[in-house]
């Protein structure tokens, strides 16, 4: 009996601490509710959200900034519901935003200046990337391909109306020739490599990864020629003047995201070149040489403009224009409020 007393005060100490603390609780959890309801909730969440199509060339790691906003999820962040449409080079994912198959595109410059020459309602919105170290001329040395000038006579594998293409004439011009002083195949990006290891061509002129896969099949027989400092390669985001005038808030939103995208491919190389790999089919190892000298960043700047200018001379120079003999006013085809709302001081285009 006297245990038995002697335990009450113990027992109801207990009893008083429990409910203090079950009081405790329920206040705590009361605040969070009302801290947590009365917060507003983020655009992503609060927006519909909105189906975007993207058409990029799947195949090159320009397109670093889709893929990173793609997988790490800074599309849905945004409330875009992205779909990264696959192509082998830009401008036939170009064609695709022109011909109503995809919302936006991801492309070089050349494919941009041809669509604008042939009239065509493109916008440029930004560019994602840029570098000097992507394009050369690969030759066979048995089909006697030793030197720049020993390109004579030879037949050239190229994606004619792209980048390829330019650095290709751009790189003859160097060295004193001119398109005419050699046979151009135009042949798909893919089907380049695979031709110059058949001997169906001499030489090729094109971008990574076709110029690394071109080296490492001829090995010793293999000569290569760089274009640096003959063109900075750039991948740019377009779509149409109709899209970007009906759909100024989806824009921002995936620009919004690619920023994020494109400051991850720059900042973080190996995580980036993971992803990037994943998404070209190939091994991340392939990608580490060439990207140090890869620039990701989304800007709209001058010197795509005065690329675009430059490119346009050499259309029209060499009959590739259409029988068009003016230059274009590239400036109308650039789509600025876009950036200007999301990182104003990334445009730096003249207007």
């Amino acid at each position: 009996m006297e245990d038995k007393v002697a335990d009450a005060p113990q027992r109801s100490r207990s009893a008083r601490l429990a409910a203090g603390l079950a009081v405790l609780c329920v206040a705590v959890l009361l605040a969070a509710a009302v801290v947590w309801g009365g917060r507003a909730p983020s655009p992503a969440s609060s927006a519909p959200r909105v189906d975007v199509t993207i058409a990029t060339n799947t195949l090159y790691a320009g397109s670093c900034p889709v893929f990173v906003a793609q997988e790490r999820g800074y599309f849905a962040a945004e409330g875009v519901h992205a779909t990264v449409q696959q192509h082998t080079s830009g401008r036939a994912a170009l064609d695709a935003t022109l011909e109503g198959r995809a919302s936006l595109s991801v492309s070089a410059d050349i494919p941009i200046m041809f669509a604008v020459m042939r009239e065509q309602p493109v916008s440029v919105i930004a560019t994602l990337f840029a570098t000097e170290a992507d394009y050369e001329v690969v030759g066979r040395r048995d089909r006697g391909v030793s030197t720049p000038a020993s390109l004579r006579g030879k037949r050239i594998g190229v994606t004619l109306g792209t980048s390829g293409h330019f650095v290709l004439d751009a790189f003859l011009n160097r060295q004193k020739l001119s398109p005419r002083d050699v046979t151009a195949v135009d042949l798909k990006p893919e089907d380049i490599a695979p031709a110059l290891q058949r001997g169906d061509i001499d030489a090729a002129a094109t971008w990574e990864p076709h110029v690394g896969t071109m080296k490492k099949a001829l090995g010793a027989n293999a000569v290569a020629f760089a274009a640096t400092g003959i063109y900075e390669a750039t991948s740019s985001l377009s779509s149409t003047r109709d899209y970007v005038a009906g759909h100024q808030d989806t824009v921002q939103k995936v620009l919004r995201a690619l920023v994020q995208g494109g400051r991850f491919c720059q900042e973080t190389p190996d995580g980036a070149r993971a992803i990037t790999a994943r998404f070209m089919g190939v091994d991340a190892a392939e990608l580490k040489d060439p990207w140090g000298a890869y620039r990701f960043g989304v800007v709209l700047d001058q010197s795509l403009l005065l690329a675009l200018e430059d490119e346009a001379r050499w259309a029209i120079k060499n009959g590739m224009a259409g029988g068009r003999k003016e230059m274009p006013n590239y400036l109308n085809h650039f789509h600025l409020d876009g950036l200007l709302a999301v990182t104003p001081h990334a445009v730096t285009v003249i207007h």
